[in-house]
């Protein structure tokens, strides 16, 4: 898997899954009605911050991230990240992949921590990774996420010292 700066051409591979999982509404807070153009605004970061795909053996777009500080100012030394991974290939390690490589990227521009501000507590599977990966669970907003089946569940802050 080879994980790269994602470019507008990449767009029309990652709007499906992006919109997939938007609309799901399981996962983020976006809007369930997020058009194209509003989501690649959304997702496709100017710099500083970046925006990556995850791009397997055969050339097709598998996983996304974007990056970018959690605050201005004086709190503009945490970053933060999102990702989001095509469900189709799921369970294939892009996730760790991508969240390493946005780590690494913390890091390497200098940043004290990422915070993640919105964990969905359900979605147990982002939970186990970043917790595998070293963050913790900071505090969690009680019923903060309007789930579509399991209705309001916890939001939660996660935070990584770098």
């Amino acid at each position: 898997m080879l994980i790269r700066e994602a470019t507008a051409e990449d767009w029309p591979a990652i709007w499906p899954f992006f919109q997939r999982i938007v609309t799901e509404g399981e996962t983020f807070t976006y809007p369930s009605d997020l058009t194209q153009d509003q989501g690649r605004e959304w997702w496709l970061l100017p710099a500083p911050f970046r925006t990556v795909v995850a791009v397997d053996d055969a050339g097709t777009v598998v996983g996304t991230a974007k990056m970018n500080r959690n605050h201005m100012g004086n709190g503009s030394h945490i970053a933060s990240a999102s990702y989001m991974v095509d469900p189709q290939f799921a369970g294939r390690g892009v996730g760790r992949a991508l969240c390493t490589y946005t780590v690494d990227w913390a890091r390497a521009e200098g940043y004290r921590a990422m915070q993640f501000n919105a964990v969905v507590e359900s979605n147990t599977a982002a939970v186990r990774l970043y917790e595998s990966l070293g963050f913790q669970v900071i505090g969690t907003l009680p019923e903060g996420f309007r789930h579509p089946q399991l209705g309001y569940v916890g939001l939660h802050i996660m935070h990584l010292a770098l």
